[in-house]
């Protein structure tokens, strides 16, 4: 891991990324995996109640590498924004089961982005003595975002959402409710598709990207402040000008057979990791 102080601008966007010859096939975590050993992030990422296929990502997502990186532990209340079908919740529920909190800001149940909620929820019952005891918030932004009661979180993790947001009006609204729900001290992880530096961030976020640079800017005017950055999930084989934008390459792969092999041997985006706090109160 190399990480670059915060000093450093322009933008870096070397280190290297790392590819894979193929993509697993989806499959669904088996209901009679062996336990995990609670508490243990090499457990959980190790563990076998993860599928093939999400397993198969962690040479393009470096999730041990990345939570460390977050400061993320057992006995913490930790919040994950928008987690979709659950990878990284697959890493956080075993590791905060028995000692910490983990929170899942997901869509509500009856809104435009039902089917995200009922995705998350049905990734909950494939292994409810892991997945049972994550809380659930609401996460459906700029109408509603009820991450929590403010000061309450240690972490808050948002892994490649922030397009969408930006999409939809509501990347303000967002970060300002984040600041709110941390704690003094408390630790905003961030990763998100890369765009090229100096890019309009309200035309790059319709193909997934966002200039680092806005982010921190995004983040600052919320009151956070950048802590460091890490190149972890770089990867400079990313060009960023695909048709179908970032959906283009692994794991969507959108365009099917066409251009299958280059986008296969591109691997995953290139990605921004930044760790940003909450400032601690004043005596």
């Amino acid at each position: 891991m190399r990480l670059l102080p915060t000093f450093i601008l322009p933008l870096a966007l070397a280190a290297c990324g790392t590819t894979s010859a193929r993509t697993a096939p989806a499959t669904a975590p088996s209901a009679t995996a062996a336990p995990v050993a609670f508490g243990s992030l090499d457990a959980a990422i190790a563990g076998a109640h993860r599928s093939a296929a999400d397993r198969a990502r962690d040479v393009y997502r470096h999730p041990r590498e990345t939570l460390t990186f977050f400061g993320v532990r057992p006995g913490q209340t930790v919040i994950e924004l928008a987690p979709g079908g659950g990878w990284y919740t697959a890493i956080l529920a075993p590791l905060l089961h028995d000692s910490g909190t983990l929170v899942a800001a997901i869509p509500a149940a009856a809104g435009p982005r039902a089917r995200y909620h009922a995705r998350f929820r049905e990734f909950q019952a494939t292994r409810p003595d892991l997945y049972g005891n994550v809380r659930v918030s609401t996460l459906e932004p700029p109408a509603t975002i009820e991450l929590g009661p403010d000061a309450s979180a240690d972490v808050v993790l948002t892994f490649r959402s922030l397009h969408g947001w930006i999409t939809d009006n509501a990347a303000e609204q967002v970060f300002a409710a984040i600041f709110r729900v941390l704690k003094p001290g408390g630790v905003l992880g961030f990763v998100e598709h890369r765009a090229a530096a100096g890019a309009d961030p309200q035309v790059s976020a319709r193909s997934g990207y966002v200039p680092e640079a806005y982010v921190i800017q995004l983040a600052q005017a919320a009151g956070l402040v950048l802590d460091e950055r890490s190149e972890i999930n770089a990867n400079p084989r990313d060009t960023r000008d695909y048709p179908e934008g970032v959906w283009s390459l692994p794991p969507t792969l959108r365009q099917g057979e066409t251009d299958r092999a280059r986008y296969l041997a591109i691997g995953e985006s290139d990605r921004m990791t930044l760790r940003f706090r909450r400032p601690a109160a004043t005596p």
